[in-house]
């Protein structure tokens, strides 16, 4: 037996992954991972009578490629005399009636995929081939893009299908390199496919794993995926501990705002969880400090939380005008639309390069922003006294009422505008007037705010 069969067979052991005689399904895309990782659970399987099934899905996104990774699974699960199950699916267009991101889209209909092949195999266990250096790369990805504790504390030995909770995905090789992997597939000539799209640096993942790694070991910490995963190990733990601290506050219905702030935020997070929806920092931070004030998600979707920190979901109520009101809304929590003023607001966001370069063609009342200069939440008011704001193509900040003085707008219909701000109060939009210049595209901008005003 070689090292790494030794060392995959001591961690599932270690893990309590798999029992003897369990039957598992093998996610297996034809890469060199998910290869080695059948290979190595086929050699394993007599000593503990593991029964292997295969399954593979064609995302049909780079044409003849997905059709020859398909054809080669198909070959290697015959080969080793394993049950194979295949779909293929449309993610491209999967991604646009659900409006997400192409990465999303895929992991949404993989998982719905494997959760439902194995609940029809009578299998409960799925195999996934993730290994320590995509730790490594998604404790990045997430640090990069302001993931909390829970968030770094990264890939799980074993945790439940995010498709079926009867199902549970288990990780054999997290302890695993990836110069380990090559190395095994080398030796025993088992044949792979590469994915043309792993090195193209457009993508973030791509530029974490081919640009800042490589550059965090040559010039700053060699072991870096050693010190990465004793960190990973580390928030693990004190996650439980935090997240069981929670538990025992919640059943107690009282007390919240003396709590330890961690505490206050593991608490409103976990019923943001349980309700369904992302518990981005934006969120939970405007639900802990604004007691009573809702904070909208999407369509008909309201969340807003108690002195005692009980979080409610409440009905979107298209109510008359009222200059005083003010609405909070969460586009982290993905693309929606909110009545308010009287007028109906959507907006999404789009992720990838040169979005400053390629806008759609203008549409009366659509713009965009750079989402990450915008921030989460913003905040939907009326004209208030003393605001100002940059418009665009402009030098400095106005008063804006000036700026309604000068465009002779009549004051009745000035208190009638809709006025988006950041979090913090920065104007980036007035209804029916200039962006501000602070929140335009730029070059440097990742991620795109599509906002809409019907």
């Amino acid at each position: 037996m070689t090292d790494l069969a030794q060392a995959v067979e001591a961690s599932i052991l270690e893990h309590g992954l798999l029992q003897p005689g369990e039957p598992v399904l093998v996610a297996v895309s034809g890469g060199i991972d998910s290869m080695v990782l059948l290979h190595v659970l086929h050699g394993l399987a007599p000593r503990h009578n593991w029964k292997l099934a295969v399954a593979h899905l064609n995302h049909q996104l780079r044409g003849r490629a997905s059709d020859l990774d398909e054809k080669l699974v198909r070959v290697t699960a015959a080969a080793l005399k394993c049950p194979f199950a295949f779909e293929r699916a449309n993610v491209k267009r999967h991604a646009e009636e659900q409006k997400l991101s192409m990465e999303m889209a895929a992991r949404e209909v993989r998982h719905s995929f494997l959760a439902r092949n194995a609940r029809s195999l009578g299998i409960a266990k799925i195999a996934l081939a993730h290994h320590a250096d995509d730790q490594v790369e998604l404790f990045f990805v997430r640090l990069l893009r302001g993931a909390g504790p829970d968030g770094l504390a990264g890939m799980k030995w074993s945790n439940p299908s995010p498709a079926s909770a009867r199902v549970r995905l288990i990780r054999p090789l997290l302890d695993c390199g990836k110069t380990e992997l090559r190395a095994y597939a080398e030796a025993k000539k088992i044949s792979f496919r590469e994915d043309a799209t792993n090195t193209v640096v457009d993508i973030f993942r791509n530029r974490i794993r081919h640009e800042l790694i490589p550059l965090l070991e040559a010039k700053y910490q060699p072991a870096l995926p050693r010190v990465i995963a004793r960190l990973i190990d580390l928030l693990g733990a004190e996650s439980e501990v935090m997240a069981e601290s929670a538990h025992k506050l919640r059943t107690r219905r009282s007390g919240l705002a003396k709590a330890p702030l961690a505490l206050q935020r593991r608490v409103l997070q976990q019923q943001i969880i349980e309700m369904g929806y992302k518990p981005q920092f934006s969120l939970v931070e405007w639900l802990r400090m604004r007691p009573g004030k809702p904070i909208c998600l999407g369509t008909g979707v309201r969340l807003s939380a108690d002195e005692d920190g009980k979080v409610q979901l409440l009905k979107q109520e298209a109510k008359p005008f009222e200059t005083d009101e003010e609405l909070a809304v969460d586009w982290e929590a993905g693309a929606g639309e909110v009545v308010f003023g009287g007028k109906k607001l959507g907006w999404q966001v789009e992720a990838g390069s040169n979005l400053g370069h390629s806008l759609p063609k203008h549409q009366s009342g659509r713009e965009y922003f750079d989402a990450d200069k915008v921030g989460a939440p913003i905040i939907l008011r009326n004209w208030r006294a003393g605001d100002r704001f940059w418009p665009i193509g402009m030098k400095g900040m106005v008063k804006l009422q000036d700026w309604f003085t000068d465009l002779k707008i009549p004051r009745e219909q000035r208190h009638r505008l809709v006025i988006a701000t950041t979090g913090s109060g920065d104007i980036f939009w007035i209804q029916g007037q200039r962006i501000s210049e602070k929140f335009k595209l730029r070059p440097e901008t990742r991620r795109r705010l599509d906002w809409r005003c019907e």
